[in-house]
């Protein structure tokens, strides 16, 4: 049983009604006609532990239900001729539950039993006996316990089967989403991907034909093209859920920088710290910054040189993109505007309860630094 269900509040109630009942069972043990001449201590114990066994019945409901039974039968033969309202709360319970054939076992022996407890009591009459016995345990009001038990029962399952099927709706909604973002990507992308890729890798086939110099700028095209193409088809996977390729990560940043010497940018790698397994997450953020952080710096920056650093800590893992772009310490003075790759970056890091820096430097150039807990990352 789930501790929403039955917490601190469920546990009170159920003390609550237990103590209830053996209070009504003891008042009217008190007020009533029985054998005042044996077993008057018994027949009392019998009706309170009855009554506050009730407090378990949530957690243990056949136990319950035994117990309540025998002390019903109990303080009958000790001469209280009191009803069995601790069994019926204890029939409604294992109802409940589910245990409809331990309750019906238990109820028709019970009532098979309760003649003869009558008889033990000192009455000498049978049709007297079994007179007694059907006052402490109406049958009607057993069937209604049962039914209520069982009514309660399916309402819950049939909740418990509303929630599934919410939550596998959402789930296929979600599916058919992704479905159909890979499709707009392939249709959006793909074709001009391949054009590009195609066209550039026609260009330096045909210079190298001729014995010309391949410009270094379509020599980055061309790999361009191809990591895209990559990339794309990485991320059609995923949104597939059929992803069978492992996913860009830190043993891939080495490529990105040497990919970005290809556009003249002169960058380095610098690896610092005790390197150590880093989860998938981790490794695909850092991926994506560097990437994001040297595109900006091919695209904007102008700038000439770039360095990427990354720190394994003894419980973070750091990275730090620095270039020599234009920018001046007037112009770090200014908020930048983030674009759709930088709150991209911020949005990665924050998943992962990281920190981002994205901003000027004093000394000119521009600064990008993640700082990702390795013991939160997923």
């Amino acid at each position: 049983m789930s501790t929403g269900r039955f917490g601190v509040r469920a546990g009170v109630r159920d003390g609550v009604i237990a103590v209830g009942v053996a209070a009504a069972l003891l008042g009217t043990g008190v007020s009533g006609q029985h054998s005042a001449t044996r077993l008057d201590v018994l027949g009392y114990v019998l009706l309170a532990a009855g009554g506050l066994a009730l407090a378990a019945a949530r957690r243990a409901p056949v136990p319950v239900l035994v117990v309540t039974g025998l002390c019903a039968l109990g303080y009958q033969a000790a001469g209280f001729d009191v009803p069995a309202v601790a069994y019926l709360f204890a029939v409604y319970a294992a109802m409940r539950a589910g245990h409809r054939a331990v309750t019906v076992a238990a109820s028709v022996a019970v009532l098979a039993t309760l003649p003869l407890a009558a008889l033990a009591s000192g009455l000498h009459g049978t049709g007297e006996a079994f007179a007694q016995a059907r006052g402490a345990l109406e049958i009607a009001w057993l069937i209604a316990a049962g039914a209520a038990g069982e009514a309660l029962r399916q309402a819950e399952r049939r909740a418990d089967e509303a929630e599934r099927t919410r939550e596998e709706t959402a789930r296929r909604r979600a599916d058919e989403e992704r479905l159909r973002i890979a499709r707009e990507l392939h249709d959006a992308l793909t074709h001009q991907i391949s054009i590009i890729k195609v066209q550039s890798e026609v260009a330096v086939h045909v210079a190298r034909k001729r014995g010309e110099q391949v410009p270094e700028a379509l020599l980055a095209i061309q790999e361009a093209g191809r990591e895209a193409t990559r990339e794309l088809r990485a991320t059609l996977e995923a949104l597939r859920d059929d992803d069978t390729s492992p996913p860009r990560g830190l043993g891939h940043v080495a490529e990105l920088v040497e990919r970005s010497r290809l556009t003249g940018l002169d960058a380095t790698l610098t690896i610092e710290g005790q390197r150590q397994d880093v989860s998938a997450a981790v490794g695909r953020t850092v991926y994506r910054i560097v990437q994001e952080s040297l595109t900006n710096i091919a695209r904007h920056s102008g700038a000439a040189t770039a360095s990427v650093r990354i720190d394994y800590r003894p419980d973070a893992l750091a990275v730090r993109i620095d270039d020599d772009g234009g920018g001046t310490a007037p112009v770090a003075a200014a908020t930048p505007t983030p674009g759709v790759g930088l709150l991209g970056m911020r949005e990665r890091v924050t998943v992962l309860g990281g920190r981002l820096r994205a901003e000027p430097r004093g000394e000119g150039g521009f600064t990008v630094q993640a700082e990702l807990p390795l013991d939160r990352a997923s």
